[in-house]
């Protein structure tokens, strides 16, 4: 401030300022949670959830000719392919364009920041007892409420009936769960994690939205699939990388054809 009735110091000029302290620094705006894109990641998280896009590709199918039942009433084994394989196209693009629309990378959201070797290896020794946790549970489902149990013989497994039904059935189960369903399941919770609540919160929903998707295999499949989904669901939000679960995924799939085909030779 001025002081009028002060002499100046020889040398010094005949204005002395007071200088005021620094205001704090603003705090940094939070990042990733802006309200304006609510209604839009809840829309994208729609649209890439599976089920929109299956009813819409089932419609196509049925209307190009193919049958999603065989003569014997078991589900079709070339209409769940085709089915299948459209699905993970049509999700994979979803993904990506999202993901670049907002300068997102798929890179990152797959990868994350850990060494992808490190990862997969992780997913190789949790899939055994992945594994073995999910045919307890499926057995002990069975012995406390039986009625759950309302499809006694699992329709997919009708259709591995030769072996090279179970091998090419066995890429599709990689592509369809390894890849597709672990890259939507991300997405999802990044997107959950962003704008919608929390990745806490989205893995609770995504996980019994999940389970209920194999309702053909049985309300005992949709609760330990449910439980799985939440598994490879924390595993990516604890670790940040969905290599773990992309390969513990794949690993388990693998495992389920080979009892499937190892059962149907045994009877």
């Amino acid at each position: 401030m001025i002081d009028p009735d002060r002499e100046p110091a020889p040398g010094r000029p005949a204005v002395d300022f007071e200088v005021e302290p620094d205001a704090a620094p603003a705090a940094p705006a939070p990042v990733g949670r802006v309200p304006g894109r609510v209604v839009p990641s809840l829309a994208e998280v729609i649209l890439c959830s599976g089920f929109p896009t299956q009813i819409v590709l089932s419609a196509l199918l049925t209307a190009a000719g193919f049958a999603a039942l065989s003569p014997t009433g078991a589900p079709s084994f070339g209409y769940i392919v085709a089915l299948t394989l459209l699905d993970v196209v049509v999700v994979l693009v979803l993904v990506t364009t999202f993901l670049h629309a907002r300068n997102e990378s798929v890179r990152e959201l797959v990868l994350g920041a850990r060494p992808p070797q490190r990862e997969a290896a992780l997913g190789v020794l949790l899939t055994p007892p992945i594994v073995v946790g999910a045919v307890g549970a499926l057995l002990l489902i069975g012995w406390l409420a039986p009625g759950l149990r309302n499809v006694p013989d699992n329709p997919l497994g009708a259709m591995l009936s030769t072996p090279g039904r179970a091998l090419f059935f066995a890429l599709v189960v990689v592509l369809a769960g390894g890849l597709r369903e672990e890259l939507q399941r991300a997405f999802i919770l990044r997107r959950f994690d962003q704008h919608l609540g929390g990745g806490w919160i989205g893995l609770v929903v995504f996980s019994i939205a999940f389970g209920l998707g194999h309702a053909i295999q049985g309300w005992d499949t949709v609760i330990v699939t449910g439980a799985l989904g939440a598994l490879w669901g924390a595993l990516y939000l604890l670790r940040g990388s969905a290599v773990a679960a992309m390969v513990s995924h794949s690993g388990f799939n693998l495992t389920q054809i080979a009892l499937a085909v190892a059962g149907a030779q045994a009877g």
